[in-house]
């Protein structure tokens, strides 16, 4: 997958975060706490890999 797509995948992942913190930090609702929790490990972890492509490239270069 390039680096683009998994561009927009993390801004898509942090999207679809957003209902759940709103229920989270507004309601207090745990459970959507727990489901942002798990999202923002799967965004650090997306991350990561699109840091060390564009660290690959660059050095490729």
């Amino acid at each position: 997958m390039a680096s683009i797509q998994k561009f927009n995948e993390l801004k898509s992942l942090i999207d679809g975060l957003e209902g759940d913190a709103d229920k989270f930090f507004n309601k207090g609702n745990n459970a959507a706490g727990t489901r942002v929790r798990k999202g923002l490990q799967e965004v650090k972890n997306l991350a990561q890999e699109i840091r060390l492509e564009i660290q690959d490239a660059k050095n490729a270069k």
